[in-house]
Protein backbone atom coordinates (compact mmCIF):
# COMPACT_ATOMS: atom_id res chain seq x y z
CA UNK A 1 0.00 0.00 0.00
CA UNK A 2 1.10 4.00 -0.96
CA UNK A 3 2.91 5.25 2.46
CA UNK A 4 1.20 8.66 1.58
CA UNK A 5 -2.21 7.20 1.18
CA UNK A 6 -2.12 5.68 4.50
CA UNK A 7 -0.61 8.78 6.27
CA UNK A 8 -2.88 11.05 4.53
CA UNK A 9 -5.86 8.33 5.95
CA UNK A 10 -4.65 8.37 9.52
CA UNK A 11 -4.59 12.41 9.23
CA UNK A 12 -8.05 12.02 8.32
CA UNK A 13 -9.03 9.31 10.97
CA UNK A 14 -7.47 11.73 13.56
CA UNK A 15 -9.34 15.11 12.46
CA UNK A 16 -12.49 13.53 12.36
CA UNK A 17 -11.81 11.76 16.03
CA UNK A 18 -10.40 15.01 17.32
CA UNK A 19 -13.89 16.96 15.54
CA UNK A 20 -16.49 14.50 16.88
CA UNK A 21 -14.93 14.02 20.31
CA UNK A 22 -14.86 18.23 20.30
CA UNK A 23 -18.72 18.34 19.28
CA UNK A 24 -19.65 15.56 21.90
CA UNK A 25 -18.18 17.87 24.31
CA UNK A 26 -19.48 21.01 23.05
CA UNK A 27 -23.19 19.17 23.26
CA UNK A 28 -22.68 18.23 27.39
CA UNK A 29 -21.43 21.89 27.86
CA UNK A 30 -24.56 23.34 26.23
CA UNK A 31 -26.47 20.50 28.26
CA UNK A 32 -25.13 21.93 31.36
CA UNK A 33 -25.59 25.13 30.28
CA UNK A 34 -29.40 25.40 29.53
CA UNK A 35 -29.91 22.59 32.83
CA UNK A 36 -28.46 25.69 34.96
CA UNK A 37 -30.21 28.61 33.49
CA UNK A 38 -33.53 26.67 33.45
CA UNK A 39 -35.39 30.10 31.18
CA UNK A 40 -32.82 30.62 28.21
CA UNK A 41 -34.30 33.99 26.85
CA UNK A 42 -33.16 32.74 23.16
CA UNK A 43 -35.20 29.04 23.59
CA UNK A 44 -37.94 30.96 24.81
CA UNK A 45 -38.53 33.92 21.55
CA UNK A 46 -38.09 31.18 19.19
CA UNK A 47 -40.82 28.93 21.24
CA UNK A 48 -42.72 31.78 20.13
CA UNK A 49 -41.79 32.91 17.10
CA UNK A 50 -42.05 29.37 15.18
CA UNK A 51 -45.82 29.74 15.99
CA UNK A 52 -46.24 31.86 13.55
CA UNK A 53 -45.51 29.27 10.86
CA UNK A 54 -48.15 27.15 11.91
CA UNK A 55 -49.33 26.35 8.26
CA UNK A 56 -46.60 24.33 8.14
CA UNK A 57 -47.08 22.12 11.24
CA UNK A 58 -48.50 19.47 8.44
CA UNK A 59 -44.86 18.99 7.11
CA UNK A 60 -43.46 19.23 10.17
CA UNK A 61 -45.77 16.02 11.78
CA UNK A 62 -44.64 14.24 8.85
CA UNK A 63 -41.13 15.13 9.53
CA UNK A 64 -42.19 14.37 13.01
CA UNK A 65 -42.40 10.65 11.77
CA UNK A 66 -39.57 10.55 9.76
CA UNK A 67 -36.90 11.24 12.00
CA UNK A 68 -37.93 9.55 14.78
CA UNK A 69 -39.55 6.11 16.48
CA UNK A 70 -39.29 3.42 14.80
CA UNK A 71 -38.89 4.38 11.27
CA UNK A 72 -35.87 6.57 12.21
CA UNK A 73 -34.45 3.81 14.58
CA UNK A 74 -35.12 0.65 12.34
CA UNK A 75 -36.07 1.11 8.71
CA UNK A 76 -33.24 4.06 7.59
CA UNK A 77 -30.31 2.69 9.15
CA UNK A 78 -31.17 -0.87 7.81
CA UNK A 79 -32.70 0.53 4.65
CA UNK A 80 -29.39 2.41 4.18
CA UNK A 81 -27.16 -0.45 4.77
CA UNK A 82 -29.26 -2.59 2.69
CA UNK A 83 -29.09 -0.39 -0.16
CA UNK A 84 -24.94 -0.27 0.47
CA UNK A 85 -24.71 -3.71 0.60
CA UNK A 86 -26.09 -3.96 -2.96
CA UNK A 87 -23.64 -1.55 -4.17
CA UNK A 88 -20.97 -3.74 -2.79
CA UNK A 89 -19.33 -1.93 -0.07
CA UNK A 90 -20.35 -3.66 3.39
CA UNK A 91 -17.87 -1.87 5.30
CA UNK A 92 -20.05 1.42 4.55
CA UNK A 93 -22.99 -0.38 5.01
CA UNK A 94 -21.38 -1.20 8.82
CA UNK A 95 -20.52 2.47 9.17
CA UNK A 96 -23.95 3.24 8.95
CA UNK A 97 -25.50 1.08 11.05
CA UNK A 98 -22.89 1.59 14.13
CA UNK A 99 -23.09 5.57 13.51
CA UNK A 100 -26.88 5.27 14.26
CA UNK A 101 -26.55 3.18 16.81
CA UNK A 102 -24.10 5.34 18.33
CA UNK A 103 -25.57 8.54 17.96
CA UNK A 104 -29.01 6.97 19.04
CA UNK A 105 -27.30 5.98 22.60
CA UNK A 106 -25.03 9.43 22.80
CA UNK A 107 -28.40 10.73 23.04
CA UNK A 108 -30.56 8.63 25.61
CA UNK A 109 -27.27 8.85 27.73
CA UNK A 110 -27.86 12.90 27.76
CA UNK A 111 -31.67 12.83 27.76
CA UNK A 112 -31.06 10.32 30.97
CA UNK A 113 -28.27 12.68 32.18
CA UNK A 114 -29.84 16.00 31.76
CA UNK A 115 -33.83 15.37 31.78
CA UNK A 116 -34.71 18.50 30.81
CA UNK A 117 -38.46 19.50 30.73
CA UNK A 118 -40.28 20.24 26.69
CA UNK A 119 -41.81 23.28 25.70
CA UNK A 120 -45.73 22.97 27.75
CA UNK A 121 -47.29 23.50 24.04
CA UNK A 122 -45.96 20.42 22.35
CA UNK A 123 -48.88 18.90 19.49
CA UNK A 124 -46.49 15.58 19.65
CA UNK A 125 -45.80 12.61 21.94
CA UNK A 126 -42.72 12.76 22.72
CA UNK A 127 -40.58 10.29 25.44
CA UNK A 128 -39.31 12.25 28.29
CA UNK A 129 -35.78 14.65 28.15
CA UNK A 130 -35.82 17.74 25.81
CA UNK A 131 -32.34 17.97 25.38
CA UNK A 132 -30.77 16.74 23.18
CA UNK A 133 -32.89 16.60 20.17
CA UNK A 134 -33.19 12.94 18.67
CA UNK A 135 -34.53 14.01 15.71
CA UNK A 136 -32.31 16.47 15.23
CA UNK A 137 -29.17 13.96 15.73
CA UNK A 138 -30.71 11.30 13.35
CA UNK A 139 -30.77 14.11 10.71
CA UNK A 140 -26.72 15.16 11.33
CA UNK A 141 -26.13 11.90 11.83
CA UNK A 142 -27.51 10.56 8.51
CA UNK A 143 -25.50 13.55 6.51
CA UNK A 144 -21.96 13.22 8.14
CA UNK A 145 -21.92 9.46 7.08
CA UNK A 146 -23.32 10.36 3.35
CA UNK A 147 -20.59 12.54 3.17
CA UNK A 148 -18.28 10.09 4.40
CA UNK A 149 -19.28 7.78 2.15
CA UNK A 150 -20.37 10.05 -0.67
CA UNK A 151 -17.71 13.12 -0.66
CA UNK A 152 -19.42 15.42 -3.16
CA UNK A 153 -20.02 19.11 -2.55
CA UNK A 154 -23.87 18.46 -3.21
CA UNK A 155 -24.22 15.90 -0.74
CA UNK A 156 -23.14 17.92 2.42
CA UNK A 157 -25.48 20.88 1.03
CA UNK A 158 -28.85 18.16 0.63
CA UNK A 159 -27.42 16.77 4.38
CA UNK A 160 -26.94 20.53 5.63
CA UNK A 161 -30.09 21.37 4.33
CA UNK A 162 -31.84 18.07 5.82
CA UNK A 163 -30.35 18.75 9.37
CA UNK A 164 -31.91 22.41 9.35
CA UNK A 165 -35.24 21.39 8.08
CA UNK A 166 -35.09 18.98 10.56
CA UNK A 167 -34.21 21.17 13.35
CA UNK A 168 -36.70 23.64 12.57
CA UNK A 169 -39.38 20.82 12.33
CA UNK A 170 -38.84 19.63 15.33
CA UNK A 171 -39.55 23.73 17.37
CA UNK A 172 -42.01 24.16 14.97
CA UNK A 173 -43.94 21.43 16.72
CA UNK A 174 -42.86 22.11 20.02
CA UNK A 175 -41.44 19.25 20.85
CA UNK A 176 -38.02 21.01 21.53
CA UNK A 177 -36.53 24.23 22.38
CA UNK A 178 -34.02 25.53 20.26
CA UNK A 179 -31.25 24.66 21.99
CA UNK A 180 -32.28 21.30 22.13
CA UNK A 181 -32.03 21.43 18.06
CA UNK A 182 -28.21 22.67 18.54
CA UNK A 183 -27.09 19.95 21.02
CA UNK A 184 -28.91 17.35 18.88
CA UNK A 185 -26.53 18.28 15.89
CA UNK A 186 -23.55 18.29 17.90
CA UNK A 187 -24.03 14.60 19.32
CA UNK A 188 -25.38 13.26 15.91
CA UNK A 189 -22.87 14.71 14.03
CA UNK A 190 -20.22 13.82 16.98
CA UNK A 191 -20.62 10.55 16.94
CA UNK A 192 -20.63 9.67 13.46
CA UNK A 193 -17.26 11.55 13.52
CA UNK A 194 -15.92 9.44 16.03
CA UNK A 195 -17.18 6.27 14.39
CA UNK A 196 -15.87 7.36 10.83
CA UNK A 197 -12.84 8.08 12.23
CA UNK A 198 -12.60 4.56 13.85
CA UNK A 199 -13.47 2.64 10.03
CA UNK A 200 -12.02 5.55 7.66
CA UNK A 201 -9.25 2.86 5.86
CA UNK A 202 -11.33 0.45 5.40
CA UNK A 203 -14.48 2.58 4.18
CA UNK A 204 -12.02 4.52 1.85
CA UNK A 205 -10.25 1.59 0.63
CA UNK A 206 -13.64 0.30 0.24
CA UNK A 207 -14.67 3.83 -1.95
CA UNK A 208 -11.60 3.85 -3.90
CA UNK A 209 -11.36 0.03 -4.65
CA UNK A 210 -15.19 0.38 -6.59
CA UNK A 211 -14.09 3.80 -7.97
CA UNK A 212 -11.31 2.16 -9.60
CA UNK A 213 -13.16 -0.73 -11.39
CA UNK A 214 -16.60 1.48 -11.95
Amino acid sequence: MDAPVDDERLTTALQRLVTGVLLVAAAVVLGILVTVEADVDLDDWWNGVVSLFAPLDPVALVLNFLGGGWFATFVIPLGGAAALWALRRPWGALFVLVASAASAAGVQVLKAVFGRARPEDMIVVSDHGSFPSGHTANAATIAVVAVVLFPRVWVAVVGGAWVFVMAFSRTQVHAHWFSDTVGGALVGAGMALVVAAALTTRVDRERRHLSSVG
